[in-house]
């Protein structure tokens, strides 16, 4: 294990029970006594967020077992995606490499391991942009794997990789019609990818992942997973900001590793796995709309 960990920078806003249960789990990791977090906290952006942010940031200030602690709360409010992508910026910048959290993500307490370990392995391999958390509910998947692009649900990465990031959507979008890679960007047609583009583009979404996404997968550049998550979403409810959405994937409860041992693999694309990946998008899409036609038949009997 490498002596000098990556900084640990947490998002939060306005679900204090979503945050609590998040920096518990972070609490618990092995490696949290040792690591610096850093809290970006965003400020209310209307009148009724006001004192569910100011009960946030009164938790955050009282936290305790990392080593440093860095809170920074905004006198205005950003936006999930500015948020994260000012923050992850300047942190990574001032590191040199960097785990990002949402604060509705619960981790195993190995996350911080797997995280730091594959850090400092893959940190000299220039096709790999980043590390990832969480994999999807699917059997039988390798220890550890690479696909191609970028992910969203707890995080890692270096500086040199993140600057290949673009906020500009219609470039990406500009350059995906370009090179005809709507498909492949799409995982086969089975998760519609190039859609949440397009609505980052005409604003009906704010989201950085999409573009972190694709930036990664024009340049060609992949991302390590592990084959059982290290980490569970918990903010599909009715207090998510932007996603509320209920399908099989979203009520997904990660069985969190308890056992950790990494070794180095070399830094391919697994084109058999990114195969399981697209069956189980495609079995989603088949789950959601057979229960939308048992919807529809229930109301007309």
């Amino acid at each position: 294990m490498t002596k000098k960990l990556a900084p640990i920078v947490l998002f939060v806003y306005n679900r204090l029970n979503h945050a609590r249960q998040t920096l518990k789990a972070l609490q618990k990791n092995e490696l949290a006594n040792k690591s610096v977090l850093i809290i970006y906290s965003d400020a209310a952006k209307n009148k009724n967020d006001l004192k569910k942010v100011a009960k946030v940031r009164e938790y955050i200030k009282n936290i305790g077992g990392f080593k440093k602690i860095f809170i920074h709360k905004a006198k205005k409010n950003m936006g999930l995606a500015n948020s994260i992508i000012n923050g992850v910026t300047k942190v990574v910048n001032e590191y040199g490499k960097i785990i990002v959290l949402e604060d509705d993500l619960v981790t195993s307490r190995y996350f911080l391991r797997f995280m730091n370990e594959a850090l400092e392995a893959y940190k000299d391999e220039p096709e790999v942009a980043s590390i990832h958390g969480y994999i999807y509910p699917i059997k039988d998947l390798p220890k550890t794997f690479f696909i191609k692009g970028a992910d969203c649900w707890g995080w890692a990465t270096w500086s040199n990789k993140w600057s290949i990031f673009e906020r500009d959507g219609k470039k990406l979008l500009n350059n995906i019609l370009k090179k005809n890679l709507e498909t492949e960007i799409n995982f086969n047609n089975t998760y519609n990818y190039i859609k949440m583009l397009k609505d980052q583009i005409k604003g009906k979404n704010d989201s950085w992942a999409i573009r972190w996404y694709i930036s990664a997968f024009l340049k060609d550049m992949i991302t390590l997973y592990p084959g059982q998550s290290y980490v569970k979403n918990i903010g599909f409810s009715d207090e998510s900001t932007h996603t509320k959405n209920k399908t099989d994937f979203f009520k997904f409860k990660a069985n969190l590793i308890r056992k950790f041992n990494f070794s180095k693999i070399p830094a391919n694309e697994d084109l058999v796995t990114r195969k399981k990946i697209e069956v189980y998008f495609k079995s989603i899409k088949t789950s959601l709309i057979k229960k939308i036609k048992f919807k529809i038949m229930s109301f007309f009997k």
